[in-house]
């Protein structure tokens, strides 16, 4: 996992996003992040934005010497907001997928995840097996929804567009599993004591 930016190369042509250039002579550099996703991005109940994305966001701005403009995203929107350039730069938990790699280019990465999956301790799935004919929770353009839709097709994919939208769902009970990258739902369930990742791992580590 790592971030993602519109060919920001110091002599790019300006309809291939801004150069570090004029980034730097504008005064600001405008950066998608996601605001519902501890513990990368989210904002506190004090209206504050916290999580890693975003210190990593303030430290690029301090190197560049200019100030950060956050511009809030869901999963889907990433790319388009890279490409439109409504955006500079990218930090929103975002996978490096080869699919991806054609169309933005992309930093190094400074995380290692995979899919997990999270269910309720009384009803605990372990196993993908049991997700057959099962209701399961994803995030539209994620890498989970991207599995489930080509790796395991059994399972019932229901498709939200934030991550407020997908946890309220699941506790709702409108579904018997959530998935998507493990680090944050080990994170979720920490606060969540009910619920568990019951598949810590699947497919390749991203």
């Amino acid at each position: 996992m790592g971030f993602s930016f519109e060919h920001k190369v110091a002599d790019a042509p300006t309809n291939q996003g801004r150069t570090i250039k004029q980034i730097k002579k504008s005064g600001k550099i405008k950066i998608a992040v996601f605001g519902d996703l501890k513990p990368y991005g989210w904002v506190d109940k004090n209206g504050k934005r916290q999580g890693y994305d975003i210190e990593l966001a303030k430290k690029i701005a301090k190197d560049l010497g200019v100030k950060v403009k956050y511009v809030q995203v869901n999963a889907n929107a990433r790319v388009d907001a890279l490409n439109s350039g409504n955006v500079d730069l990218a930090l929103a938990n975002f996978t490096v997928t080869p699919e991806r790699k054609e169309v933005i280019s992309f930093a190094k990465p400074y995380m290692k995840v995979s899919i997990g999956v999270a269910s309720k301790k009384t009803n605990l799935i372990t196993k993908v097996n049991q997700l057959k004919g099962k209701n399961l929770i994803v995030n539209k353009g994620t890498t989970a929804e991207t599995y489930f839709t080509k790796e395991y097709t059994s399972a019932k994919l229901l498709k939200f567009d934030s991550k407020t939208q997908q946890f309220a769902a699941l506790k709702d009970g409108r579904a018997d599993a959530i998935t998507d990258d493990n680090s944050y739902l080990f994170a979720w369930v920490k606060d969540h004591p009910d619920y568990k990742v019951g598949i810590k791992q699947l497919g390749e580590q991203s």
